[in-house]
């Protein structure tokens, strides 16, 4: 079986994690301290705060934002629906705006007719890699008093005009699941450049005490901590990051492999008629982090059969971004909402495998198999059979 991702580890991270183990220092600690300096220099950020998640790093970004109950948050609803879920842990409305087609993003255009005077924040998501347009949103968002939060999950490594993704954001939230190009199991990052901002970040993930555990054991006189308000156990453990700094080394060849693998697919796929494929967008470069396929009207065959004959040949395959609006966690709060590039995308698309250790010829078998799906033939009922 052709898995859709494969995460690229190796002795290295191997001898990382166990370096740590063996020096007694397993939870958060100085390799975390560590990681999180090298992911702001390498993001071009000020401040990095390592969390368990990026789900963490969501709702910790909302909470830092003063998003609280009565508010609204507008968000898209085709992205992975930890994104939606972190408005909801705070008590805020979700308010889901559409997408346009070409890099699954949302644009000021498909948000500005939704903001309010209860607006408290945008939720900019870079779906599967590709940058959204930041300087626009806050363009559209800072003069409102409205916190433009970029979901960067999958963006690790990608560039907006020339900088890093996430470093023009006040808030950016990344992910290091395995499913990602960089990964520790679990976790996740929160950038900022506001010193204060960061520091808050790092009280709420550990229990909103006012000193870490860390900073304690180094001290030589007693330390008795504070907890100035209610925080949460949003951790990473110094063994995650150990592995991290590891693979934050390995991120510029991890890239270029996945853009020649995902030219070589794009060039592939391009004999298919009405095909199209995640690309980059004019101001930016993605690090295709998934390669999403977008299927014609006319396709000959439904998405979810392709994904089966996709199987059946042994290739792993997803459906492609989903839409939250339609899972039955929000069914009770959005009646009658209508997102038609969203639900025609997420019915229409699906994920192929892409994976830094993928050869040319299984590109070849996923490819074959998505060639001959085109090609197959409608078969449409005799009309003399019908009943009458």
């Amino acid at each position: 079986m052709i898995p859709v991702i494969r995460p690229l580890l190796g002795p290295e991270e191997a001898e990382a994690a166990a370096q740590a183990i063996s020096s007694g220092w397993i939870a958060q600690g100085p390799r975390v301290a560590e990681f999180e300096a090298a992911f702001a220099a390498a993001t071009g950020t000020g401040h990095a705060v390592a969390v368990s998640s990026c789900t963490a790093a969501l709702h910790l970004a909302m909470i830092v934002a003063g998003v609280g109950p009565g508010d609204e948050v507008v968000a898209p609803s085709m992205s992975f629906i930890a994104t939606a879920n972190a408005a909801r842990y705070v008590g805020a409305r979700v308010v889901f705006a559409d997408v346009e087609p070409d890099t699954l993003n949302l644009t000021v255009e498909t948000v500005a007719p939704l903001l309010t005077d209860r607006t408290r924040a945008v939720i900019l998501v870079d779906q599967a890699g590709v940058p959204a347009d930041l300087d626009a949103m806050r363009e559209l968002c800072d003069p409102r008093g409205i916190a433009v939060i970029e979901d960067a999950a999958c963006a690790a490594g990608s560039t907006y005009r020339g900088r890093p993704a996430g470093a023009g954001a006040a808030l950016a939230a990344f992910s290091f699941h395995p499913r990602k190009l960089l990964t520790t199991g679990e976790g996740g990052m929160i950038t900022t450049p506001d010193p204060d901002v960061a520091a808050r970040l790092r009280r709420l993930r550990e229990h909103g005490m006012n000193v870490s555990a860390a900073a304690r054991h180094v001290e030589q006189r007693v330390v008795i901590e504070r907890y100035d308000e209610v925080g949460y156990n949003y951790r990473m453990t110094d063994i995650q990051a150990a592995i991290g700094l590891v693979q934050l080394g390995r991120l510029d060849e991890i890239i270029e492999r996945r853009r020649e693998l995902a030219q070589r697919y794009q060039c592939l796929l391009s004999q298919i008629s009405g095909l199209r494929t995640i690309s980059d967008p004019s101001f930016g470069l993605t690090n295709f982090q998934s390669f999403w396929v977008a299927l014609p009207a006319d396709f000959p065959v439904a998405r979810n059969d392709l994904l089966q004959m996709l199987a059946d040949a042994g290739i792993s395959s997803r459906r492609g971004i989903m839409a939250a609006h339609l899972e039955p966690a929000y069914a009770n709060l959005v009646r009658d909402m209508q997102l038609p590039v969203t639900e025609r995308l997420s019915a229409s698309t699906l994920i192929i495998p892409l994976f830094h250790q993928l050869t040319a010829a299984e590109q070849n078998r996923v490819v074959d198999v998505i060639s001959a799906a085109s090609e197959k033939a409608a078969v449409l009922p005799d009309p003399a059979k019908l009943p009458a």
